[in-house]
C-alpha cells in the first residue's frame, strides 16, 4: 500500500507531552527544508491543541536559530468575528507563537475579520486569491503539482467530537465542495456561525496532514476516521496528505486504536 493511503497513529501519554512531541518533529520537518534552501507552507489550526503546540513550538530550542524568512503560515479556517476576537485563530496563535518569533508578517496570511469591511463572501474569495498567488509553478508536461494553491509541507487539523476538521463539518455542503479552494460557511452546527474553511482539495494536496487531538471525548471521532467511515459524515476520515497522514493523540483519546495502526517510530 502507497505510503499516503497509511494513516497511522502516535501516541503520547497526555496533552502536554503530545504537544511537545508534534513541536519537535514540526522542527525537524521545516529545518530540513528550509536548511535545504525551499519555501515551507504551513497550514494553521485553532483549538485547545492547536494553541498548545504552537506554544510549545515557540518555546522549543530551535524556535530562535531557524530562518523564518521562507516559512509562510495560513489557516486551514477562520472565525467570521472582528479582529482581536479571542474566538479567531489567528489570536491565539499571535498570542503563543508569532509575537515570540521573528516571523516577517508577510509571511503571515490572515484571513479577513468581519469588521474588515468586506463581506464573508468577498473574504473567502480574497483568501482564494491569495493562495493562487503561491500555487506551484505548472510543468507543460504535467500540468499542475497541486492546483491553485501552495501544497502545504505540513497541514494541522484539529478534530471535533463530531469528526468535523477545520471548518468541514459532518453531513454539510462545505465538505462536497471541490471547485473552490476558501468557502463561506453560513450556519455551522459550532459556534460562532459564520465562518471561512479551505475546502477538501486544499488540504488534502498537502504533503503531510497531522491531526492533533487528545481527550476521551475524541475517541470515538478516531475510531471512525480510522476505521474509513464516509468523509460526508465524518470529515476527519477524509483527510489523506500526499506523503503522510498521521494522528497525534494522547492515551485517552487512543483507547479505540488498533494495534497495527499504531507508529512507534515516526
Amino acid at each position: 500500500m502507497a505510503e499516503n493511503n497509511v494513516k497511522r497513529v502516535v501516541i503520547a501519554a497526555d496533552p502536554q507531552a503530545l504537544a511537545t512531541a508534534v513541536a519537535d518533529r514540526f522542527y525537524t520537518r521545516v529545518v530540513k527544508r528550509v536548511r535545504a534552501g525551499k519555501t515551507v507552507h504551513v497550514s494553521l489550526t485553532g483549538g485547545g491543541m492547536g494553541t498548545a503546540v504552537l506554544r510549545a513550538a515557540a518555546a522549543h530550542p530551535k524556535a530562535s536559530d531557524l530562518d523564518w524568512s521562507n516559512v509562510h503560515f495560513w489557516w486551514s479556517d477562520e472565525r467570521f468575528v472582528p479582529a482581536g476576537s479571542a474566538e479567531r485563530n489567528e489570536v491565539g496563535a499571535t498570542e503563543v507563537f508569532f509575537s515570540r518569533l521573528n516571523v516577517p508578517a508577510a509571511n503571515i496570511h490572515r484571513m479577513a475579520a468581519s469588521d474588515s469591511g468586506v463581506s464573508i463572501d468577498a473574504a473567502a474569495q480574497a483568501y482564494a486569491a491569495e493562495l493562487a498567488t503561491f500555487a506551484p509553478a505548472v510543468d507543460t508536461a504535467t500540468g499542475p503539482l497541486a492546483g491553485d494553491w501552495p501544497a502545504f509541507d505540513i497541514c494541522f487539523l484539529g478534530v471535533g467530537p463530531d469528526g468535523h476538521i477545520a471548518s468541514l463539518f459532518p453531513d454539510r455542503p462545505e465538505i462536497a465542495i471541490t471547485d473552490r479552494a476558501a468557502v463561506p460557511v453560513l450556519d455551522s452546527p459550532k459556534p460562532p456561525p459564520q465562518r471561512i474553511t479551505l475546502t477538501r482539495p486544499v488540504i488534502n494536496s498537502s504533503q503531510r496532514i497531522w491531526l492533533v487531538l487528545a481527550g476521551l471525548d475524541k475517541a470515538s471521532a478516531l475510531g471512525l476516521a480510522l476505521a474509513g467511515a464516509s468523509y460526508h459524515s465524518v470529515p476527519a476520515a477524509g483527510a489523506r496528505g500526499r506523503r503522510r497522514t498521521v494522528f497525534f493523540v494522547d492515551e485517552q483519546a487512543a483507547q479505540n486504536v488498533p494495534p497495527d495502526l499504531i507508529d512507534g517510530s515516526y
